[in-house]
This record gives C-alpha cells, sequence and structure tokens, in this order.
C-alpha cells in the first residue's frame, strides 16, 4: 500500500490532487510549503553555524591553553570573529584593563597595582556573562522559527484535512450520492494536507531539538571558559 502511495506521488497524481484542490485548501499549502522551506533555509544555516563556532572556539581554546599570559591571546582572540568564547575573552580582558587603571589611579603609583578583590572578579565576570548573552542571543536567532513550524503544521494539516473532508460530504450533498468519484478528490485534498503538514513539522522539531542541544553545549563551554578565565586572571593578580 505505501509502494503504491508513493508510486502515485511521483506519476504525477499528486499534482492532480493540488488541480482539483480547494482554494482554501491550496492556500494552506501554500503555507505549509513555504513554512517547509524556510525551515530548510534555516536548518541547513545554524548547522554550518554550529560547526564554524565549535571550530573556532576550540582553536581559540587551544592558543589560549598554550599562552602564559592573558595578553598572548589577545590577537587570536581578535581574529576569532566567529569564537564566542573569544569575544567573551576580549570582554573580559578590557574590564580588566580598565578596573587595573582605576586601581592605579586611585593608588597614586607609577607601578601597576597587580592585586583585585573578589568585588572586582565580580564586576570581570559580570561583563563576560553579559557578553555571553549577546553572543547566545545571536546564535539562538532564527531557530524560534523551527519550534513555531513544528508546533503549528500539524494544526495547518489538519485543518486542511478537516476543509478537505468537508468538501466531500458537501459534494456528496449536492449530488445525492456517495460513490468513490464524488468524495475522492475531497479525501485526496485531505490527505495531501495532512501529508504536508508532517512532512513540515517533523524535520522542524527535530532540528530544533537538535540546535537546542548545540545551544546548551556551546553555552556550558563558554561557561566554563568564564571560570577559567577568573581562574588564570587570580593567579596573574595576586
Amino acid at each position: 500500500m505505501e509502494n503504491v502511495a508513493i508510486a502515485s506521488i511521483f506519476s504525477g497524481s499528486v499534482w492532480q490532487i493540488i488541480g482539483s484542490s480547494s482554494t482554501f485548501g491550496l492556500f494552506i499549502i501554500f503555507i505549509l510549503v513555504i513554512m517547509s522551506l524556510v525551515s530548510w533555509v534555516i536548518i541547513f544555516g545554524k548547522w554550518r553555524q554550529f560547526r564554524t563556532v565549535e571550530r573556532e572556539n576550540r582553536k581559540f581554546m587551544q592558543v589560549f591553553n598554550r599562552s602564559r599570559t592573558l595578553s598572548e591571546a589577545v590577537g587570536q582572540a581578535k581574529s576569532s570573529s566567529n569564537a564566542p568564547v573569544a569575544h567573551i575573552f576580549l570582554s573580559g580582558f578590557k574590564e580588566l584593563g580598565e578596573l587595573q587603571e582605576l586601581k592605579n589611579e586611585s593608588a597614586g603609583l607609577q607601578e601597576s597595582v597587580r592585586s583585585l578583590d573578589n568585588e572586582d572578579l565580580e564586576i570581570i565576570e559580570m561583563s563576560m556573562e553579559k557578553s555571553l548573552t549577546e553572543q547566545m542571543g545571536l546564535l539562538e536567532s532564527r531557530v524560534i522559527f523551527l519550534a513555531s513550524a513544528g508546533n503549528s503544521a500539524p494544526f495547518l494539516g489538519l485543518l486542511g484535512t478537516v476543509v478537505g473532508i468537508m468538501n466531500s460530504f458537501w459534494s456528496i450533498g449536492e449530488r445525492g450520492s456517495a460513490s468513490l468519484a464524488i468524495v475522492a478528490p475531497g479525501i485526496a485534498e485531505a490527505l495531501l494536507a495532512t501529508i504536508i503538514g508532517l512532512g513540515t513539522a517533523i524535520p522542524a522539531v527535530i532540528a530544533f531539538n537538535w540546535a537546542n542541544n548545540k545551544l546548551k553545549y556551546i553555552s556550558d563551554f563558554s561557561h566554563n571558559f568564564i571560570l577559567e578565565f577568573l581562574a588564570r586572571t587570580k593567579k596573574e593578580r595576586r
């Protein structure tokens, strides 16, 4: 039965169904097709983006772990524009430099004041957390559309199904007959709307869950980096 259905789709009968569909049914199908296309564009775009982010994060971390001081990693951070941890590092390093300058001015010394208290570290951490939030916001953009498509597409397909069945019953009432030739177009329209709705929703839901897992991994990775940065800062500024 499944092979027959697949064969009928590729034999061109699906275009016959679309051609005989009602205006409202075509409108539902059009919306679902557009949602599906947009979802796939987002899926491929996010796949490339996350792959680049993970590669750039690892590359920067290798330089950061090899550097003897924080300042040695600045050059790599500036060249790693696609790495969230690089932006977070620059934010923390900038805040660290500003705090150091304030301490030097308040102490009235020519030499650098190296010690930092817990309040200073909290300020640096807040600055880095702010940068992390901004970076995650950029990575999360357009992901919500996948959730919207996954949640709404089945209901739009169901709406098209109801309309198709309603048209079948209307045809029966008009012609006073329940023959297959009368009800088949409406039933076919209903089933087509269901198929397209599910075909739109299933990839969107899978991709949304995958994207959320990737975002969680990047967020955890970045939080661990913030802790490592603060630990290195305490060691260098003791």
